[in-house]
């Protein structure tokens, strides 16, 4: 029986639809389905799969509000168990304030004339964080989608509406500092890339490259034989080397993941289960990790797809006609 990872509480945010529609990231939510997936699933990470260890907040649900009553939600499980391991994951964009260096998170409801004002400042979103008082915190923010997600089909096009609109603002990832965790021990920031470099999805539109070799990483891809246990070094040894060569390959362009990581390595999630690695590693497992990474990627648009026909159905109950929903899924993901 497969030993589940108890001690592992996760908040995954995928903004998606935004209330300014120029800023709406699909793929983001397809990002956040993904890695729910793979943390709920028992042959996995092994995450129980309930709302006591996983909560998802995806496209209307990704609010300022919401995203911080996440974390406080979060840091009520740390003062409860003093051994939890506290995942952040978030999918959209992120803005620099030109004028005085400040950097924001665009979540949902963000005002597009207010945006200071309405969008989640870096400041309030590192606070929240500090307030976890947990020795294991692995935030990851996969921001500054830009090509290949803009809802035109010209991203240059896209982009320079955008800074037409937020001439005071600069797209780019938050860097070195912008997300400072310092205060405390067992901190560790990722981003998915740095400064200008925009984040790229796969050319089939099911993720993010980044989501995409994290998934990879969970599945073992940087584990050695015998081991049981996912690790931050682990993910970071496999982003480094594979997000770069990835964004080279497909697109000729520059996407270098940052780690801002002080503190002593641990476990992020259970691998494979708890089963671990067998004797020839990756190798032997790597095509099965791959059919596995495929459903994932299926369920996600599946989902997306069920979704989708619950608003028509909701549309169209008003005339008196009912749409059976027959999608089923291994996977369970809300929202």
């Amino acid at each position: 029986m497969t030993e589940l990872f108890n001690q592992g509480y996760a908040l995954l945010v995928g903004v998606g639809e935004c209330a300014y529609q120029p800023l709406s990231l699909p793929v983001t939510v397809k990002d956040t389905r993904a890695i729910y997936a793979a943390l709920s699933d028992p042959e996995l990470c092994a995450y129980p799969n309930d709302r006591e260890h996983i909560r998802v907040l995806n496209n209307k649900e990704a609010t300022r509000d919401r995203i911080l009553e996440g974390l406080k939600w979060l840091k009520e499980k740390a003062e409860i168990e003093p051994e939890a391991t506290i995942f952040v994951y978030y999918s959209g964009h992120g803005w620099f304030k030109k004028d005085d260096n400040s950097f924001y998170l665009i979540q949902h409801d963000v005002k597009i004339r207010k945006l200071e004002d309405t969008a989640l400042s870096g400041i309030a979103f590192t606070e929240a964080l500090r307030e976890i008082q947990a020795e294991r915190l692995l935030v990851v923010i996969d921001s500054c989608h830009a090509a290949g997600m803009a809802t035109s089909k010209d991203p240059e096009e896209a982009d320079a509406k955008l800074l037409d609109d937020f001439d005071d603002f600069q797209r780019v990832a938050p860097s070195k500092g912008l997300i400072d965790l310092k205060q405390g021990k067992g901190r560790v920031v990722f981003t998915s890339s740095e400064g200008e470099q925009k984040s790229w999805i796969k050319k089939d539109n099911s993720m993010s490259i980044y989501t995409f070799h994290f998934l990879e990483a969970l599945q073992g891809a940087a584990n050695k034989p015998g081991d049981k246990v996912v690790k931050v070094s682990n993910l970071m040894n496999h982003l480094s080397k594979t997000v770069p060569t990835t964004a080279r390959n497909l697109y000729s362009a520059e996407q270098t993941p940052h780690f801002d990581f002080d503190t002593v390595d641990f476990a992020i999630a259970k691998l494979r289960g708890g089963k671990g690695l067998p004797d020839r590693g990756w190798d032997e497992v790597k095509f099965e990790a791959q059919q596995k990474q495929k459903k994932i990627s299926e369920t996600a648009e599946i989902v997306i797809k069920k979704r989708q026909a619950k608003n028509y159905v909701k549309k169209i109950e008003g005339n008196n006609i009912h749409v059976g929903d027959r999608i089923n899924s291994s996977y369970q993901i809300d929202s």
